[in-house]
């Protein structure tokens, strides 16, 4: 394994371990500086930055390239100190203790193309800012009473009716269920009242929501896919215009 901080395409430092890599770098990064972790193809434990939790992903490539978010206004979707300073502790070991649980959980996911999973994209976010970007419903951060900055971030759909989020494995999974919280920071927040779901197997579910600051289910029937896409969401009739999803879960298994 291999974790590497690159400048401009070129590597400032790199550290390496067999069974798992831990590593302190020391220096303060600057816009544009990329974070890489190299392994075998398989699962993975990362930590992008001490102030992000530690993240279980699925490297088809054993590659992950990570931009370092400072530039414009990237960092307000991180807790404060995130990537700041000149100390940034890094990891990354293969996953072999992994439980079960939430399958869609990634706090490292980023914005864009990505080379790891689980990895959430949209049609939209709101004025394009990092508060409002799909990778937040996959943050595990659950607090919806408000909205903006850390720890509100959230998808925000600019008041678009044809607002879609797809949410990717990367590999197959069995799904079960999924849970949605709305954001809830009412009344300056409106909601939805349903919205519709499409599997990779090329199921469709239709779904009611409600006002609600807390767990919404969804159950998925138990199929083998390997992504979900959400659209269809319509928005309950009221003064506000800004519906948002602050979290999107997902309960299974692994396949195999």
């Amino acid at each position: 394994m291999r974790i590497s901080v690159l400048r401009e395409g070129a590597c400032l430092t790199a550290f390496e371990g067999q069974e798992e890599c831990n590593a302190l770098y020391r220096g303060a990064y600057q816009a544009g500086d990329v974070i890489r972790f190299e392994g075998e193809p398989g699962f993975y434990f990362i930590m992008a930055d001490q102030c992000v939790p530690l993240s279980r992903v699925y490297l088809p490539k054993g590659v992950y390239t990570y931009p370092v978010p400072l530039e414009g206004d990237g960092l307000n979707a991180y807790p404060p100190y995130a990537f700041q300073g000149d100390r940034h502790a890094l990891s990354m070991r293969p996953c072999r203790d992994w439980k079960g649980g939430n399958l869609a959980l990634n706090p490292a996911d980023r914005r864009g193309e990505s080379e790891a999973y689980p990895h959430v994209t949209a049609n939209v976010e709101t004025r394009g800012e990092s508060n409002f970007a799909a990778r937040n419903v996959i943050d595990g951060l659950h607090t919806a009473d408000g909205h903006g900055s850390w720890p509100y971030g959230s998808w925000g759909i600019g008041t678009r009716e044809d607002a879609e989020i797809l949410l990717e494995f990367g590999r197959p999974v069995r799904a079960e269920s999924m849970v949605l919280y709305l954001r809830a920071d009412f009344p300056h927040d409106a909601w939805w009242t349903e919205g519709k779901a499409t599997l990779s197997d090329g199921t469709e579910l239709s779904f009611p929501l409600e006002k609600k600051n807390g767990p919404q289910w969804v159950d998925l029937g138990n199929r083998e896919i390997t992504w979900i896409k959400l659209w269809g969401l319509k928005k309950a009739d009221g003064d506000s215009p800004f519906p948002a999803l602050r979290q999107w879960e997902v309960y299974g298994s692994e396949i195999g």
